[in-house]
């Protein structure tokens, strides 16, 4: 059975300390549990990077790996062309996924490259989507199967 990829961009291995007013207390370590319970007898590639190449990287393993990939990109969202190319390249759902809904953030927040090739979009969940969207996944998987 081919993993999961869930996918975390720059900042974010500073979840429970940063911005809490936004990103919540709950730590990465705590949302990589929950992704885990969610996925069941699925097996998960949990990974944080605060590197754009390193992420690329991941999105190419996921590519020849991965049954469908979960990407938070953070910033990486709104600046990565690079990005928006490798995920093109992925033939499985992908989830583009962010913890704030950034439709109700500045402006700047508001233009997602990664939105122009991800299957669909959550956001303004909290740490709690991440589980949700596992569960979302493991749906979108079983209808590429069929």
């Amino acid at each position: 059975m081919k993993p999961i990829y869930v996918l975390n961009g720059p900042n974010l291995n500073r979840l429970g300390k940063r911005e809490p007013e936004i990103y919540g207390t709950t730590t990465l370590a705590e949302i990589e549990a929950g992704c885990r319970d969610a996925a069941g007898d699925r097996p998960v590639e949990f990974r944080q990077t605060n590197s754009e190449e390193r992420l690329i990287d991941w999105v190419h393993e996921a590519i020849d790996e991965g049954a469908g990939i979960i990407i938070n990109p953070a910033a990486f969202t709104f600046t990565s062309l690079a990005l928006l190319d490798a995920l093109k390249m992925f033939k499985g759902p992908i989830i583009e996924f962010h913890i704030s809904n950034i439709h109700r953030r500045e402006p700047i927040y508001h233009r997602s490259y990664v939105s122009m090739t991800a299957t669909t979009v959550m956001a303004g969940l909290g740490a709690e989507g991440y589980p949700l969207a596992v569960r979302a996944m493991e749906t979108l998987i079983a209808r590429e199967v069929r």
